[in-house]
Parts: structure tokens; sequence; C-alpha cells
């Protein structure tokens, strides 16, 4: 067997499918692009249909099986609606893939009830919703892979984590509760945990550049995080390569964690 018949059999993802949540903007769009290179059929989920629709063409033009589901994941009837779209398109998917996150972080003292509950449902919520739709299937089938992508807000308070770290801590929490109940039938369940990366999400602090800056030091690297950093670590989680590895939190972060 050829080195190149042997890495692309242990992390080949043909014959899956999967679907992404906030799969047309950022992190999300790159993970979506890196699983269905990777060969997996995908289904985009998110909002805003024109970047939707700009992901998918690009992969279909590339002759990778991709479509997409305009949801609203801040109601549990939008999730529910959605995952049922989802399912339809390329039929009950193997590798489910929660990146869809709002980032709403007024300061403590003026963080209201409205963003928390809009924070939680979204963040929290939606994946534990599509987790009980799309979980139990996997673990019947005797294979699955979930991926929630947190943050660092989830291990360590700066810059007003408010509503959102603790919407992503408790997502950390559901990784691992859903790995305890699915993985004894062959579904690992795993989180990415981003640093501070470049995109959109997170344009309300990309305008101030000291800041980008002073976090760009903080890494071990030197530099702020990419959406495309996240593209092998995805295929690895997605894939067979890591069946043993469960429960975990794996720091996609450029050493930031590491301080």
């Amino acid at each position: 067997m050829s080195a190149q018949t042997y890495v692309a059999e242990l992390f080949s993802l043909e014959g899956r499918v999967a679907v992404v949540t906030g799969g047309s903007s950022g992190i999300g769009r790159a993970i979506t692009g890196a699983l269905a290179r990777a060969g997996a059929s995908v289904v985009v989920v998110a909002r805003r249909e024109a970047e939707l629709r700009s992901t998918v063409d690009e992969l279909t033009a590339e002759g990778c099986r991709a479509a997409w589901v305009s949801a609203d994941l801040s109601t549990s009837g939008g999730v529910r609606a959605g995952a049922e779209e989802a399912a339809a398109a390329f039929g009950e998917p193997d590798i489910l893939v929660n990146c869809a996150g709002i980032n709403l972080r007024p300061p403590m003292t003026e963080l209201g009830e409205d963003v928390w509950d809009t924070t939680m449902a979204v963040n929290l919520k939606a994946p534990f919703l599509l987790g009980q739709r799309f979980g139990p299937g996997m673990a019947e089938r005797g294979y699955g892979r979930i991926i929630h992508v947190t943050s660092q807000q989830a291990h360590r308070a700066f810059v007003s984590s408010g509503a959102y770290g603790v919407s992503k801590g408790g997502l950390e929490s559901l990784t691992r509760s859903q790995a305890e109940a699915w993985s004894p039938h062959g579904v690992t369940v795993n989180s990415l945990v981003p640093g501070f990366v470049l995109t959109p999400l997170n344009a309300h602090l990309q305008s101030d550049p000291e800041k980008v800056a002073s976090l760009a030091a903080r890494t071990l690297i030197g530099r702020n995080g990419l959406a495309d950093d996240f593209a092998g670590a995805a295929v690895f989680l997605a894939g067979r390569s890591s069946a043993y590895v469960t429960g975990q939190s794996l720091f996609v972060d450029g050493g930031f964690s590491a301080h």
C-alpha cells in the first residue's frame, strides 16, 4: 500500500453524511469545505440564504455533494424543522458539527434576560436538540461523530465572557454527557476549542487593533487564528482515525491556552 493510499483511507469520509450548523461562514464554512473535500455529503444549516448558496455552489462546482437548509436555530421549532430538512437531503447523518453561535457579550451588569435566553437557545439548546435527534440513530447504526465548536471562554473569562462563556462551558459539559451516553455504541463526541479567530463572529473585537495584537501576543505561535486552521482537526474528528478519542476538548488555538 502506498503512503498516499494509506493516508487517504485513514482520513477519507467517502460514503458519510455530515450536517454542519453555521457552516456558511467563518470556522463553520472552513469545516464544511474540509468535510466535503474529504468525501462526505454535507448539508449546511444556517440562516442567511445568500451565504448558504455561495458555500454550496463553491463545493458543487468542485464536484462535491452539498446541500443547504435555511433554519432559525434560536427556536425549538426552527431547530426541529431544520433537522428534518437536513436529513431529507442525503439521509440520516453520520457526522454532526455544531458551529452555529451568537456572540452577544454586554458587560455583566448590563446583561439582560433576553440576551441570556437567546444565547443559550442558539449556543447550547440547539446542539442539545440536534444531538437528541441524530445521536440515537448514530448509536443504533454503530457509527457517529458529533463535534461541537466551543470557545476559550468555556475555560477562562476575558473580554466580557458573560452569557457567551456560560453557554460554551455548558456545551463542553454536553460534549462529555453525550460521549458517556453514546460512545459505547460507536459515537464519539468531542469539541474543538478555538482561540481568537479572525471571523465575522468576532468583528466587533477586530475593530480594536490593539486588542487584536494583544490577543495574538498571547499565543505561542504569534498570530491569531484563521478559519482554515480547523480543517484538518475537523476531518480527523469526523473520521475513523479518531475512533478512540471521545469526550475531549481539542484546543486549536496556537498555544493561547498554554499561557
